[in-house]
């Protein structure tokens, strides 16, 4: 008798963000024999999952998880969907399936759980009495999510990493590293830079204060007093939704102003940054940015800050230059550097290209995840 398939559930809090970050290792699970299902709420990009022939099953996460209530009901949802599953593995994709989806798992009895920390957040940056509370409580949450039989925890970064071992939210031998999502190195080519009149400097990011956009807006502000020629572009839209999002009102104005000109929401990334001649991102801490790896992957000079995750995504004075976080002037000053020094710019590039190559592929990256499922399952 055949053997039967062993069931992969992925839990993402959104169907588009497992399209985006996880499609590829999802395709090769499947290929690999894996009966694959995929829990997250609901969503258009739901019938994208189902029609490369994987299993739904739809869980309602909040966005804000302000309400214990709903958040309740989310947790005794995914217990319910792990008894009847009956995942053989389950992996756990950003920070409330992480916390809910590992707490379901150990009352559901699931004794294989990956889970994949993408970043701890500004939380952790943060010295004041209330972010100290909150780190406290953070870290016992994790420690209760992290209670499986045989796990793995994915880290981007090794402060991340780092951090939780530290508080001991878990054991050094569970911590497993993984630099970033990758990248399909064909669908993001090394072309050319632009030729024209002005140095053309993308930011493409969820538009929120701790990606770093006030920053960036003021480094434009900088650049244009200072008569550096350049022009700044902002790819992203507001989230009405999110506490700490720019408005539309601020995007207005910033056009009228004339100092970054905003793209809105865009899909064709890897176009946006052929089109440009450096890739900025000064962010308050990540997990290990996308953004930044396609940027490496098309050849492109980065600037971004030296915090967990952005330092991380690029060899330092190599591929990009670092600068503090939370400073403006800093920013205008590296990306000032890289507009009048064209042949830095294209080495960097080159050496960005070699890092994603050797790094960031998406071959690369599945191969490992795929390891870690043999090693969580015991089939080594």
């Amino acid at each position: 008798m055949a053997s039967r398939s062993k069931k992969l559930l992925f839990v993402v809090n959104a169907p588009e963000f497992f399209l985006s970050h996880r499609l590829p290792l999802a395709i090769a699970a499947k290929d690999a024999g894996y009966e694959v299902h995929v829990a997250s709420a609901a969503g258009d990009d739901v019938q994208g999952i189902q029609a490369k022939g994987f299993h739904h099953h739809t869980v309602g996460f909040a966005r804000s998880g302000q309400n214990p209530f709903v958040e309740l009901n989310t947790l005794v949802q995914l217990v319910g969907l792990f008894r009847r599953v009956k995942p053989d593995l389950v992996h756990l994709i950003t920070i409330k399936p992480v916390l809910y989806g590992g707490l379901s798992a150990h009352m559901a009895g699931i004794d294989g759980v990956v889970s994949a920390v993408s970043g701890l957040g500004t939380v952790f940056l943060a010295d004041s009495k209330g972010a100290k509370l909150r780190r406290w409580l953070i870290a016992k949450l994790y420690s209760l999510a992290f209670k499986q039989k045989r796990l793995a925890v994915i880290f981007q970064n090794p402060d991340d990493r780092d951090t939780l071992i530290s508080l001991g939210a878990l054991e050094p031998n569970e911590a497993r590293m993984i630099r970033g999502s990758g990248v399909a190195l064909a669908d993001y080519p090394q072309l050319s830079e632009p030729e024209g009149n002005k140095t053309v400097v993308v930011m493409a990011s969820r538009l929120l204060k701790d990606k770093g956009v006030f920053e960036f807006v003021e480094a434009a502000r900088i650049l244009l007093d200072r008569g550096v020629s350049v022009e700044m572009r902002l790819i992203g839209s507001s989230d009405p939704g999110n506490l700490t999002s720019v408005t539309q009102h601020d995007i207005d104005k910033w056009e009228n102003e004339g100092v970054v000109n905003p793209l809105g929401y865009r899909l064709d990334i890897a176009e946006q940054y052929a089109a440009a001649n450096i890739v900025c991102l000064p962010s308050y801490r990540e997990g290990l940015p996308k953004s930044l790896v396609e940027a490496a992957a098309c050849g492109r000079a980065i600037v971004t800050t030296d915090v967990p995750g952005c330092r991380d995504a690029i060899t330092p004075d190599e591929t990009g230059l670092l600068v503090p976080v939370k400073d403006p002037i800093a920013l205008a000053n590296a990306i000032q550097r890289l507009v009048e020094n064209p042949d830095l710019r294209r080495r960097m590039g080159e050496a960005g290209r070699a890092l994603a190559k050797e790094a960031f592929a998406i071959e690369k990256i599945v191969d490992q995840h795929l390891q870690i499922y043999k090693e969580v399952l015991g089939d080594d």
